[in-house]
């Protein structure tokens, strides 16, 4: 189990976010065993009862949709978060949990990893009366240290078992020859969720720095250390911080891509010996590797050296705790949930113990538990129907493309050949992951997610040098969500999200094209944001764009930077319209694109409305019903800070504001909520 995203595995996936969904990290906070209310009785698939008709649809879209939802659905204790994906995330984790339990219980050899994992999570008794022995081995080698100069070891073996201070280590495709797997050394080695936290000076900013703070400190006690430990970390990891990039920097890839061979990567830190870490993790030769941000590595070197060592020790044992609190004894796991499940995200209670080690189980074996998952939830028809889309997408989108008026001929036969390339990954993966060199050993949990982490890492490390696979998932299937890879450019659907309300097969065609359609169209999109477009059909970053098309791809973007800037997100915080300008822009475009192909689908004629509403409406509702969501201030704060994706009522706002065929559909004045006078538009 991991805290972080996994090593060595699309490293840089958080700075190119292309993913469809919140993206939310609970740490420890979900829902309890809730399941969604009964729909009132539908013969649209829309969950009639969610909708508050009192409300005028152009006043507040969202609220017309979602508002009876959104009364009834109060987050629960041990969420900061509740929505539709969280519903339907519920519903997934009870059919894993039924495939977890069985396997533990049973005999089948096929399934035994996967049971003995959680059997091993679940076993709270034995974690308990461990306590913080097994992290023993790890405090001893750090309480050896005697020189700075003999950490390279020492943070290999760390980051090979997925604890990960200083930076971060992996593989990725190579930028600008994105057919080739290459080695990638990225920041890291912070606590917080983002560099920005350790310097903001508002006054929950400084209260959160206290707290956090705190928190080290009541870990380092844990581990037995004496007070003074978290100023020493704190010290570290700021100064890390300060030469990190910031999150909407680091959107931009010429900012994240700098080809270095090993020996200037050990110009820019003497004083971390580069060849003892590489041998330490047990990588292939590396002749050149993506170093992100070498003003990052430069910082990290003196930072390395003018830290006495036992500050340095105190750095290490605070992430050997971190990483592995959520798998420790009871007092490892309420303290880490105190701080960011409660303090940073608003949540009251732990969730119940059986939901995290579902987590921990996908998290680790994610496709041994998708395969059994697959079999359970994901019949043909979601598959079939869903590439079926795809390709209707695709043909709404080459049609838009061509009647753009902004876009000049030689731009427009770049984009199409892009589209045209663009590959589809529906369901599940076509060759399964093998885990038969991974050994997982019942009563053993800690050591179980450091056997997987590592089994991961080496996994990935093994790709260095080697061709792009690019049938290989970053996503598990049971994950409700979807993304964009824009270094193999291919859009990527698991099975955890092809269900209600995103698709179902009983429900009429424009609910369908509104949820899942416009998720299709969404990722298809992306292919041409802000970031997107940066990379050609073959998935190199390189500049295909004329300076004319740039300029009014750019001037219409910041169309939507103003817009989005101009909202609240929670309190004195406003959304971050540069952070959310590609998932904005997916948005608009992905739900526009969406329709098209419905209307394309559908006979000229004018079709009859189903529970009173006309196909265009029901597809605006199926995009609104799929983001009812209620969280808490926390959260929100933090997410406004951190995330690329804006809020529900935002993304749901935000885009039938743009668009006049919402406002067509629902007969919408001039000047009403709904009806922005100055729209935006990209796609």
């Amino acid at each position: 189990m991991q805290i972080s995203r996994r090593s060595g595995a699309f490293i840089i996936a958080a700075a190119l976010a292309f993913a469809f969904g919140t993206a939310h990290s609970q740490l420890g906070a979900q829902s309890p065993a809730a399941q969604p209310a009964p729909a009132a009785q539908s013969s649209s698939g829309l969950q009639l009862d969610a909708m508050d008709k009192s409300v005028d649809a152009c006043t507040d879209f969202y609220k017309f949709a979602c508002g009876n939802w959104m009364e009834k659905n109060p987050v629960p204790a041990d969420r900061s978060s509740w929505g539709r994906f969280d519903e339907l995330q519920e519903r997934n984790n009870e059919t894993l949990k039924k495939i977890l339990e069985s396997a533990a219980a049973g005999t089948d050899a096929g399934s035994k990893k996967i049971g003995d994992y959680y059997a091993s999570c679940m076993d709270e008794s034995a974690i308990n009366t461990k306590g913080a022995a097994p992290l023993d081995p790890l405090l001893k080698k750090i309480a050896a240290l005697t020189s700075p100069t003999a950490l390279a070891p020492l943070v290999a073996e760390l980051h090979t078992i997925g604890i990960n201070p200083f930076f971060s280590f992996g593989t990725e495709a190579d930028f600008k020859d994105a057919s080739v797997e290459m080695a990638i050394a990225d920041q890291g080695g912070m606590g917080l969720p983002d560099r920005d936290y350790y310097f903001r000076d508002d006054a929950k900013s400084v209260e959160l720095r206290k707290q956090y703070v705190e928190h080290v400190g009541k870990m380092a006690g844990l581990l037995g250390d004496a007070p003074g430990q978290a100023e020493a970390v704190m010290k570290v990891e700021t100064a890390l911080a300060k030469a990190a990039l910031d999150v909407v920097s680091r959107r931009d890839p010429n900012k994240i891509y700098h080809k270095l061979s090993v020996a200037e990567l050990q110009a820019l830190t003497p004083q971390f010996q580069w060849q003892q870490y590489f041998s330490g993790i047990g990588s292939p030769p590396i002749y050149a590797l993506n170093v992100t941000e070498p003003d990052f590595f430069k910082a990290l070197g003196q930072t390395i050296a003018s830290t006495p060592i036992d500050e340095l020790k105190a750095y290490l044992r605070w992430h050997v705790a971190h990483a592995s609190a959520a798998i420790l004894s009871a007092p490892f796991v309420n303290e880490n949930f105190r701080f960011y499940g409660t303090q940073l995200t608003g949540a009251k209670e732990l969730r119940p113990r059986w939901k995290r080690c579902v987590q921990y189980t996908d998290d680790d074996l994610g496709e041994a538990l998708g395969q059994a998952f697959v079999k359970e939830a994901f019949g043909p028809q979601a598959k079939a129907d869903t590439l079926k889309m795809v390709h209707e997408l695709e043909a709404a989108l080459e049609k838009d493309i061509n009647s753009l008026a902004w876009m000049t001929e030689t731009t427009k036969k770049e984009a199409l050949t892009k589209l045209h390339a663009i590959s589809e990954k529906i369901g599940y993966p076509e060759q399964w992951r093998d885990y038969s060199a991974l050994t997982i050993t019942r009563g053993d949990a800690l050591g179980n997610s450091q056997r997987s982490n590592a089994f991961e890492f080496r996994r990935s490390l093994a790709k260095i040098g080697k061709p792009v696979d690019k049938t290989e998932w970053e996503m598990t299937p049971p994950t409700v969500n979807a993304y964009y890879n824009p270094l193999e450019n291919n859009i990527n659907f698991p099975a955890g999200i092809l269900q209600p309300p995103f698709y179902s097969a009983k429900a009429d065609a424009a609910v369908n094209f509104g949820g899942s359609g416009a998720v299709i169209g969404h990722e298809l999109t992306h292919g041409f944001d802000d970031q997107g477009r940066q990379f050609d059909a073959r998935g190199n970053l390189k500049d295909w764009w004329t300076p004319a098309d740039a300029k009014a791809f750019e001037d219409r973007a910041q169309c939507f930077v103003d817009y989005y800037s101009s909202l609240t997100a929670v309190d004195d915080v406003k959304l971050n319209g540069k952070l959310t300008l590609g998932e904005n822009a997916a948005d608009n475009g992905g739900l526009r694109i969406s329709l098209m192909a419905y209307l394309a689908r559908t006979p000229a004629a004018p079709a009859a409305a189903i529970d009173g509403f006309t196909p265009e409406q029901r597809l605006f509702l199926g995009w609104g019903q799929v983001w009812c969501e209620n969280m808490r201030p926390e959260l929100a704060r933090m997410l406004a800070q951190t995330n690329p994706h804006s809020p529900g009522r935002e993304r749901v706002n935000g885009v039938v504001a743009n668009m006049p065929e919402f406002q067509k559909a629902f007969s919408c004045k001039a000047g009403a909520p709904m009806v922005r006078q100055t729209q935006c538009r990209v796609w």
